[in-house]
């Protein structure tokens, strides 16, 4: 009797841990990929009975994958757990992949490892929960529930061989029999493999892994050794540059670059100059924060073995007075060596910002200026006296839930969407919703110049705003941001960037007219780190005049 399956212990019956497993994938494989079977139903090879061969048999290869690799844990007590894991994970997947488009590559996965609990909070919602009702609860109670037998040790190890090999020649057989479809639909359609969920999940967090292990450790790697201010012609005064880092902002969504609403009334009104053709080093914050701040550019970014040091660090070094003002979830590291402080943080003799600015845990962007000059004040009084540059990194258009970054009285656009579910909403209460916010930059970023004039008389001002990534709205049926690079629409790679200048010639500025002449050369993220050199007067060996966007004006 002993080599016979036992039920568990209670039960006249039982299932077999390789039959759930079976289950569990053949449900994965099915439903919880209801993303990809839409994403490739709606490829034009695949509307002919050769494309229904082809969808039919990479569900059963999914299918195979998924079964194989639960198998190697269908254990008595292992088999539950594995199974839902897999079953929650695919739930969750399947509900984001398919409702806002996106794929769970590496970078859109250091974007969830990085997500804070207020952006967590503004994407949970009932179809989350009904989602994961259908496709993780339901299927979860009848398993805990059903009876396993179990076999002796040998058996099952023998089993769960035979199984894992079996599930092996399955998926090589249909390799060789689809391999002409499966490669043309891999090669044409390279988001696809980034949809098998949830493998695509487990490969994202493995190459994450794998990359973080094989960077050094310890601190970045220094940069600007030899950094110092360039002597200043006699008269001038130190520079006050603010960066204005903007969230997730579409350059084709700015009037200043042609849109046809008014969303920037005040800033036409200011003497700026916006840049027409910029594009960011990434789709996400994750990916555009760090390397707009790098020396290197986007490639060499991409493909570096060890951090490095950015540009915060460099005009440090060269002795200005460095701050940054977050608004966001975070400076991603770049601020953890200078001077720091999120906007919602009260000022020390000076009251937090108001329930108007700042209310359960979120601030408007305006919070960034509450208390900037006491910040300001509390820097190194030798250090501001050479220049300072200022960091205030906006919520600004911060998706999905558009409607929050706008305060009531600052929504020229109705309707508005009112919910992070953006497939709700007509497409026309989505752009409302995002056009709101990006009114209400063009209204912060008119304080913030206001907020420089009143310093004019002791240092040079200047305004530079730069969004880290764009935004889709619902073309092509994407929405958010965050798609692989290479595969990327332009509205998620084409970003807004504003100039001001309010130093000894204002108004008539010949900068201005020169830089306006090149308002349309292109640009990218690339530039930001010799830029702001520039601005600041710093001379380092990493300076690169032909990536200086205002080198060939400045003699102007």
């Amino acid at each position: 009797m002993a080599d016979v399956d036992r039920p568990a212990s209670g039960s006249a019956g039982g299932w077999r841990p390789l039959t759930l497993v079976l289950l569990g994938g053949v449900w994965i494989a099915s439903l919880c990929n209801w993303p990809l079977w839409v994403r490739l139903a709606r490829l034009p090879e695949m509307g002919s009975v050769r494309g229904a061969v082809f969808i039919a048999g990479f569900a059963l290869m999914i299918a195979a994958l998924t079964t194989g690799a639960l198998a190697l844990a269908a254990w008595r007590h292992s088999v539950k757990p594995a199974i839902a894991v897999f079953v929650i994970s695919a739930a969750i997947g399947a509900y984001f992949m398919g409702t806002y488009g996106v794929v769970l590559d590496p970078t859109m996965m250091t974007n969830v490892l990085q997500t804070d609990p207020r952006e967590v909070g503004e994407l949970l919602s009932p179809q989350l929960l009904a989602n994961i009702v259908v496709l993780a609860v339901a299927p979860l109670l009848w398993l805990w529930r059903a009876p396993v037998r179990t076999a002796p040790f040998p058996r099952q190890a023998l089993r769960n061989g035979l199984a894992v090999v079996g599930c092996l020649v399955v998926i090589v057989a249909l390799i060789v029999a689809l391999f002409a479809d499966l490669s043309a639909t891999m090669r044409n359609h390279r988001s696809i493999r980034y949809l098998i969920n949830p493998f695509n999940a487990y490969f994202s967090l493995g190459v994450l892994a794998g990359k973080a292990g094989a960077r050094p450790a310890g601190p970045p790697e220094e940069i600007g050794r030899d950094a110092r201010l360039a002597a200043r012609p006699p008269g001038t005064r130190p520079p006050l540059v603010v960066l204005v880092v903007g969230e997730t902002a579409r350059s084709d969504h700015f009037s200043l670059n042609g849109y046809p609403r008014p969303t920037n009334p005040e800033l036409a009104k200011a003497d700026v100059v916006s840049f027409t053709d910029v594009s960011s080093c990434g789709t996400n914050t994750a990916a555009s924060l760090p390397c707009m701040f790098s020396a290197l550019d986007r490639d060499a970014f991409t493909a570096r073995d060890r951090a490095q040091e950015n540009v915060l660090d460099v005009a440090q070094r060269a002795g200005l007075a460095v701050l940054w003002v977050d608004n966001q979830s975070g400076c991603k590291g770049l601020c953890d060596r200078v001077p720091h402080a999120a906007a919602i943080d009260p000022v020390a003799g000076d009251a937090a910002p108001s329930d108007a600015l700042c209310k359960d845990g979120e601030c408007y962007d305006e919070a960034l200026l509450h208390g900037l000059d006491k910040r300001v004040a509390a820097l190194p009084d030798e250090r501001r006296r050479r220049g300072i540059l200022i960091v205030l990194h906006q919520m600004g258009s911060h998706g999905p839930a558009y409607y929050k970054r706008s305060p009531p009285d600052r929504k020229p656009f109705r309707p508005e969407c009112e919910t992070a579910v953006l497939q709700e909403c007509s497409r026309e209460s989505v752009v409302n919703a995002y056009d709101n916010t990006i009114a209400y930059t063009d209204h912060f970023l008119a304080e913030t110049i206001r907020w420089l004039r009143q310093h004019a008389e002791g240092h040079d001002p200047t305004l530079l705003y730069l969004s880290d990534h764009g935004e889709s709205l619902g073309e092509n049926n994407l929405y958010l941001h965050g798609l692989p690079y290479a595969l990327a629409p332009r509205e998620q790679k084409h970003v807004p960037m504003v100039a001001w200048f309010g130093g000894d010639r204002p108004g008539s500025d010949p900068r201005l007219a020169c830089l306006r002449q090149r308002r349309d050369v292109p640009l990218s993220h690339d530039h930001l780190f010799h830029t702001l050199l520039g601005l600041l007067g710093i001379e380092a060996s990493e300076y690169v005049t032909s990536l200086d966007a205002f080198a060939p004006c400045r003699g102007k």
